[in-house]
């Protein structure tokens, strides 16, 4: 799995492409996952996104995806849980120090970033995990944000004469 896992952070760019190009079709969506009811389509959708992103990126649903501001590196690999950066441990050969077969998740998100347009999303502090979101797919969570940020924007948008 940790290939897969280093092969998609090696491919940040192309990851982010695709991600963002999926983003925007969720969102264009919006209107039928409200016809269907987001509760109702809540279970299905974290089964797939369980699925992809466990296959991609070792994810852990924390419910609160951050992939696409830390290199595409999900920091729920870490044996720490850390979400804001390396602890103090990484050994000199960049790996972590309770896993020593394994890449701290924070070097390895810094590579991804570095590949990705938006890279410096990953410099943005992080809420602590929020447990209740936990198995609950953030794809849905992201679209009912940024459909109602939107709906908010045209709202308070001056009308043209």
């Amino acid at each position: 799995m940790r290939s897969v896992r280093y092969w998609s952070v090696e491919h940040a760019g192309l990851m982010e492409l695709v991600y963002n190009l999926f983003e925007k079709t969720m969102v264009r969506l919006n209107p039928l996952w409200k016809l269907i009811g987001y509760e109702r389509i809540e279970k299905p959708f974290a089964l797939v996104e369980k699925a992809v992103k466990g296959f991609l990126f070792d994810c852990k649903m924390c419910g609160q995806c951050m992939l696409s501001s830390n290199g595409m590196s999900c920091p729920m690999n870490c044996p720490k849980t850390l979400r804001n950066g390396p602890c103090g441990g990484v050994r000199a050969n960049g790996n972590c120090e309770i896993d020593a077969d394994m890449r701290c998740v924070f070097v390895e998100a810094a590579k991804g970033a570095r590949k990705m347009q938006d890279g410096n999303l990953i410099q943005i502090v992080q809420l602590p995990v929020d447990h209740t979101q936990t198995g609950r797919s953030s794809w849905l969570r992201v679209t009912r944000e940024m459909s109602e940020a939107k709906k908010r924007r045209a709202e308070g948008a001056p009308k043209s004469v």
